[in-house]
C-alpha cells in the first residue's frame, strides 16, 4: 500500500501502518521517503496532476518489478481504506486496512464508495451552474444533474467535451455516456488491484490522453482550484469509468482521516 503525502512529518505515522510513504511534488522530505521525482518522472506537473505524478512514476519505474497477483493499493494522508466494509469511521490503527479480506477473492479491483454530485443549494446552482443552465435548461431539475453538469460547473464549462474528444475511439463515446448518464463516481482517485496487466492497461489509456489534453489546457497555474487541477479531476472520473468497464469491481469504504492533524491510538 502506497500512501501519498505532502508533509515530511507524517513519515512515522504512515510507516506505523505498514504502508510505504510517498512524498509528492516539490516538498522537502527526508531520504526515507519514496518520491515521484526520481527515475523517469513528471513530478514537475504535480500541481496540475496531483496523485497522478506518482502513478506515472510507479508505472515507469516500479510496476514491472512487482510479482503478478500481488495486491497493489494507493491511499493518501487524508483518505484511508477501512479494514471493515461496514466501518465508516477511523478511531485507531485497527480500523485501517492492513489485510486483504477474504471477500476480495473473486475480485480483481477495489474502488471506493461512490460520491454523489447532488445536494446542490440554490446559491451553488446560481454561483457555479448558470452557464450549464443557460445551455440546457433541463438541469434546473435535480434528477437531470449528471456528472457532466457538475464538471462543467466546477471545472470550466465545455472543458469536459474538449477532453473527451481527445480520447481513443474505443473509450470516447463510452466515457461520454458515463458522464451523461451518472451522477456519482468512485471517490478518492484511489484503487487496489491484483493484476499488473490491468494496472498497466489503465496507465496506457489515461496518461497519453492526459498528455493530449495538455495541448488544450496547458500547465500554467491559474490559481483557480477547479481548473488548476483539471487533470486530476478528469482522472478521478475516468478511473471510475475505466475500471468499472474492464474489471470485476468491489466497492469498499474510503474514510477521511487527516494523518497530519490526527494521531492514531
Amino acid at each position: 500500500m502506497f500512501c501519498l503525502d505532502l508533509h515530511d512529518k507524517d513519515f512515522d505515522k504512515i510507516s506505523s501502518l505498514g504502508y510505504i510513504p510517498v512524498g509528492l511534488g516539490e516538498g522537502n522530505f527526508n531520504k526515507q521517503w519514496m518520491r515521484d521525482n526520481t527515475g523517469e518522472n513528471i513530478s514537475h506537473k504535480n500541481k496540475k496532476y496531483g496523485e497522478y505524478t506518482f502513478h506515472y512514476w510507479f508505472w515507469k519505474n516500479m510496476l514491472r518489478k512487482i510479482e503478478d497477483n500481488t495486491w497493489i493499493g494507493f491511499c493518501a494522508y487524508r483518505r484511508l481504506w477501512s479494514q471493515n466494509k461496514d466501518n465508516q469511521m477511523i478511531t485507531s490503527k485497527r480500523d485501517v486496512l492492513k489485510e486483504v479480506p477474504e471477500r476480495w477473492s473473486n475480485n480483481s479491483v477495489i474502488l471506493g464508495q461512490p460520491i454523489h454530485m447532488d445536494g446542490w443549494t440554490s446559491m451553488k446552482l446560481i454561483k457555479h451552474g448558470l452557464k450549464s443552465l443557460f445551455s440546457d435548461p433541463k438541469f434546473i431539475l435535480k434528477k437531470n444533474r449528471n456528472l457532466k453538469f457538475h464538471f462543467d460547473s466546477y471545472h470550466g464549462h465545455g472543458n469536459l467535451d474538449k477532453a473527451i474528444d481527445l480520447l481513443d475511439m474505443r473509450e470516447k463515446e463510452d466515457f461520454r455516456k458515463f458522464m451523461n448518464e451518472n451522477n456519482s463516481f468512485n471517490r478518492g482517485n484511489m484503487f487496489i488491484c491484483n493484476s499488473k496487466k490491468m494496472i498497466n492497461n489503465y496507465y496506457e489509456s489515461i496518461f497519453p490522453w492526459l498528455e493530449r489534453c495538455e495541448k488544450i489546457f496547458g500547465l500554467d497555474i491559474k490559481n483557480e482550484y477547479g481548473s488548476d487541477r483539471i487533470y486530476g479531476f478528469l482522472a478521478e472520473r475516468y478511473l471510475s469509468y475505466w475500471f468499472n468497464k474492464y474489471a470485476n469491481v468491489i466497492v469498499w469504504p474510503i474514510i477521511f482521516y487527516d494523518i497530519s492533524k490526527n494521531d492514531f491510538k
